[in-house]
């Protein structure tokens, strides 16, 4: 991955230089996006901090008797921080790291930490169950349109076949290896090594299908009961909502519920489903997208880029009125209709103005995407 230095290495290199209350720092992502790239670069940088750096990534045994061994190395070594990746993957890791932390908080020692992980929902666990107010969260996404450029060039037209992953990119114009560096560097050691060796699926070829399906409906509504009919197996939309809060757990994909102001009519609806960079949509068709596939794909780097925002996103529509993504930030609503190229009429921006005034409608094209934090700043 080309040198280029991103939002979370700042914010963490001000956490540890910060002279107010110690924080454990957490940093969280999807794979190959650059955590692992981004903290070395950092520690690189400061050859003032003297650190030691581990992975749980390659490791035979997942015991917790993994953590305390490095823990016991650093402090021997006299280094004053220490960097464990893939945390997630020792057992009971968020009990151990609570039991070591508040023995070094106790002799008040100067030791800092910083936790890397892949998986939201089983690190996410650990922080809430066990680690609660002695951390600091820091998010990484896949990589947007401007970093793309910024670092490899990809223009827009580029980044809706092979956007998100920057470890893919100096495979561009190889079709097959790109093809295979995502299927088999991203997509297979998500599922098998995050997802399928952490929890309990009862049909691994299942879960692998449902997220094959997943990807084939970018940005668009289906049912539970569709996609379950779908699935070449009996089952329950209970299984299928199960499947969808794992995959969403791992950084795949985002399900977006109904605008409304109710909200137990927002988490009974139907989910729009959201892959969070193009590449997960592209690998799907070969990387070989038509006119309508392309549009299909900008409106999924709208969406996902409005899904790293602070605030909720969601979608609309009430019988044949619809609206792409609806925004809410505190008090600001925003209707957000996603133009490119397709004919596409806005009926549904007027309609969903006249039902929620206070919103603001925004039509989202390739001329303007670049300006799109802009236009929600008003």
């Amino acid at each position: 991955m080309k040198n280029i230095e991103l939002d979370f290495v700042c914010n963490v290199e001000q956490a540890l230089a910060s002279s107010s209350k110690k924080y454990i720092q957490v940093v969280i992502g999807p794979r190959q996006v650059g955590k692992t790239t981004g903290i070395r670069q950092l520690l690189a940088k400061r050859p003032d901090i003297s650190h030691a750096y581990c992975s749980a990534d390659g490791i035979l045994s997942h015991a917790p008797d993994w953590l305390y061994d490095q823990w016991t190395l650093a402090k021997s070594s006299a280094k004053h921080l220490l960097v464990i990746d893939e945390v997630q993957k020792v057992e009971n890791w968020s009990e151990v790291v609570k039991q070591l932390w508040d023995a070094e908080e106790a002799a008040r020692t100067d030791l800092q930490l910083v936790l890397l992980g892949s998986g939201s929902l089983t690190i996410q666990r650990g922080l809430t169950e066990s680690l609660a107010g002695r951390y600091q969260l820091h998010r990484v996404s896949h990589w947007n349109v401007a970093e793309s450029n910024s670092a490899y060039g990809l223009s827009l037209e580029d980044y809706l076949v092979y956007g998100g992953y920057p470890g893919s990119y100096p495979l561009i114009g190889n079709t097959h290896g790109w093809l295979d560096y995502i299927k088999q560097s991203i997509i297979e050691p998500v599922i098998g090594k995050d997802i399928l060796s952490n929890t309990r699926v009862k049909s691994p070829a299942l879960f692998k299908q449902c997220f094959d399906i997943i990807c084939s409906y970018p940005a668009q509504e289906i049912s539970y009961t569709k996609l379950l009919g779908q699935l070449q197996d009996r089952g329950n939309t209970d299984l299928v909502k199960y499947y969808l809060e794992l995959f969403e757990g791992a950084f795949l994909v985002k399900q977006l519920f109904k605008y409304a102001e109710n909200k137990v009519i927002r988490r009974s609806s139907s989910p729009k489903l959201l892959p969070l960079c193009p590449a997960l949509y592209s690998a799907g068709l070969d990387a070989d997208l038509n006119e309508e596939e392309r549009g299909r794909s900008f409106e999924l780097t709208v969406g996902a880029a409005l899904s790293r925002l602070p605030g909720q996103l969601y979608y609309w529509r009430e019988r044949n009125f619809e609206v792409d993504f609806v925004y809410r930030l505190g008090k600001k609503l925003f209707a957000v209709e996603v133009k490119s190229g397709r004919s596409k009429r806005s009926r549904g921006l007027l309609k969903f103005k006249e039902k929620f005034r206070e919103a603001t409608a925004l039509i989202v094209t390739p001329e303007n995407y670049e300006r799109l934090p802009e236009m929600l700043d008003t």
